[in-house]
């Protein structure tokens, strides 16, 4: 006999499941800010050819890039605690593994997984960038860093920020692997929500559409976002 979806269920684990939301957002927005720190350091040491941090940063990309989230977020929680727990015997502290949480473990992959893509997103958009512009900023007084900051960075975000839309948005998604390591975010509660009532179709369904809802939302914002800096864009190569 072919089963039916329990609708009413189905809304009444709304509100449970909205209570993930929080720590899904806080995962995706803190990780998107971080990895745009790391990643623009890293496309600049790239970029102008920094011996050795180069080479490392490559390294770093290629091995970020190159293997699975999952398993890079089951390497940091079994292995942070043990690296933390072997550095403080080295310099007498006391440490306990249950000192690092689920969550820290989720922001520091996540960080470190997207900084990878956004290196590659930030050199991109630098090199996208015209080479006249700076020798022209250079022409009118301006120094390298002036020229940066106030010719060559504005016209790369600008570049950047489709890019960035889809970095973030992505990240979100990924996110729902979280639970794997404990995290209580929008997948975490539903996969305890479906565990107990044994309603595995309609509680994915209800984190589906609030996953859904919640890309929707970040891709209008950057819509909205793209279509003004793209005026201010156009005023800066004139």
């Amino acid at each position: 006999m072919l089963q039916t979806i329990d609708i009413p269920f189905a809304i009444d684990q709304v509100p449970h499941i909205l209570k993930g939301v929080p720590f899904t957002l806080l995962i995706a927005l803190v990780s998107m800010a971080v990895s745009l720190v790391i990643g623009s350091v890293f496309a600049f040491i790239r970029l102008f050819r920094i011996p050795v941090l180069r080479q490392l940063v490559t390294l770093y990309v290629s091995f970020f890039r190159g293997t699975p989230l999952i398993v890079q977020l089951f390497a940091f929680f079994y292995g942070l605690p043990f690296v933390l727990t072997s550095m403080s015997g080295t310099f007498g502290l006391t440490f306990h593994p249950d000192m690092v949480s689920p969550l820290a473990v989720a922001l520091i992959t996540f960080s470190l997984h997207s900084a990878a893509h956004l290196t590659e997103v930030v050199r991109s958009a630098l090199l996208a960038v015209d080479k006249g512009q700076l020798e022209a900023a250079k022409i009118v007084g301006m120094n390298t860093r002036q020229a940066m900051m106030r010719i060559i960075l504005p016209q790369a975000f600008v570049v950047a920020l489709p890019n960035l839309g889809n970095q973030l948005v992505q990240l979100l998604k990924a996110t729902s692997l979280s639970f794997t390591i404990g995290v209580l975010e929008i997948m975490g509660i539903s996969r305890i929500i479906a565990n107990d009532g044994y309603q595995f179709l309609e509680t994915y369904l209800v984190s589906a559409l609030i996953y859904w809802l919640l890309s929707i939302v970040f891709e209008l914002a950057f819509a909205l976002l793209e279509k003004r800096v793209s005026v201010y864009g156009r005023t800066l190569r004139r």
